[in-house]
């Protein structure tokens, strides 16, 4: 079989070429293909800085600088997988709910045809429809979630579904198995202790910044692993939950986050579970003048394709 590969650097100059993520082939739809990459530039569930609309085009942009050749896990995932860019979701600009339901329905295709989804997000709101139309073929999911915030205000200015509810809701509908979610980066000042306990009184896994500092997250990652083992997982990573010295370009910025290499550990070290697929959201490009935001997301999508269980190594 002949696998979709990203256009190489030394075949066309790294700034120039489609506009697409990896410079890969796009398609209209997810048929035929092991993944896909999705944009959703929906920024109107933020409570802060907007932007995050922008930031599909972004990381695609900054994404030209990434090779197919991970060299620390050997894997080239384009050699055992096929994957195309399948462009954005049509969000309706002025209604979030709506644009809640055209999101879902868009994912529902995807999972008709059997492909794993990486989103370019977006706000954070987006992973809601996204982990409704997963449930619907896998059952309530495991979560890896990377984050500053654990997104499970029962509100926001009276509104049920916004950037920073998700994951309440996502527990109140089923959608995810508790005990196989693991929250990891959450920081910074709150409302009260239930930002952080509420996900844990459900049987989550907190994992707050400050238990991160100074260390390896390998460790950490090992009793992930054994806590995920057995079921679908899917990845959610707020761009936030990484510190603003590496991610300046995002809506809710908390210092004292997670580094870039910890980002890294986390997102490598789900290799092994049933990766099913996963998300980076709340880049913000109006934030993010020097483009390293736009560009550390799009390499942590590339990693999460890498840990999908059929990227595997040349030699196997």
């Amino acid at each position: 079989m002949s696998y979709n590969q990203p256009l190489g650097g030394n075949e066309m100059p790294r700034f120039a070429g489609p506009a697409t993520m990896m410079r890969l082939p796009v398609q209209d739809d997810a048929a035929g293909l092991d993944a896909c990459f999705v944009g959703v530039p929906l920024d109107i569930g933020t409570s802060n800085r907007a932007g995050a609309r922008f930031g599909p085009r972004q990381i695609r942009a900054e994404s030209s600088m990434i090779r197919p050749y991970n060299m620390s896990s050997g894997i080239s995932p384009f050699d055992t997988m096929q994957v195309a860019d399948i462009g954005d979701v049509p969000i309706n600009t002025f209604n979030l709910l709506k644009s809640v339901d055209i999101i879902e329905d868009f994912y529902d295709d995807i999972v008709r045809h059997g492909a794993a989804p990486f989103t370019m997000g977006g706000d954070h709101t987006i992973v809601l429809p996204i982990l409704r139309a997963l449930k619907k073929k896998y059952g309530p999911l495991g979560v890896v979630h990377v984050d500053a915030h654990a997104d499970v205000n029962d509100h926001m200015f009276g509104e049920k579904v916004a950037h920073g509810t998700p994951f309440r809701r996502a527990v109140e509908e089923n959608l995810v198995d508790p005990a196989r979610v693991v929250q990891i980066g959450l920081r910074a000042t709150g409302y009260s202790d239930d930002d952080f306990n509420w996900p844990r009184e459900q049987g989550m896994r907190v994992v707050q910044a400050e238990q991160c500092w100074h260390k390896s997250l390998s460790p950490l990652m090992e009793e992930v692993r054994a806590q995920m083992a057995g079921g679908p997982v899917y990845i959610s990573f707020d761009i936030d939950g990484l510190d603003p010295a590496y991610a300046p370009g995002t809506g809710t910025v908390e210092i004292g986050g997670l580094t870039t290499i910890q980002g890294l550990e986390i997102v490598r070290g789900c290799r092994g579970l049933e990766i099913i697929g996963g998300d980076l959201v709340e880049v913000s490009p109006p934030y993010d003048p020097s483009g390293n935001t736009a560009l550390l997301g799009a390499n942590l999508l590339y990693e999460m394709l890498c840990v999908h269980p059929k990227a595997t190594p040349r030699n196997l």
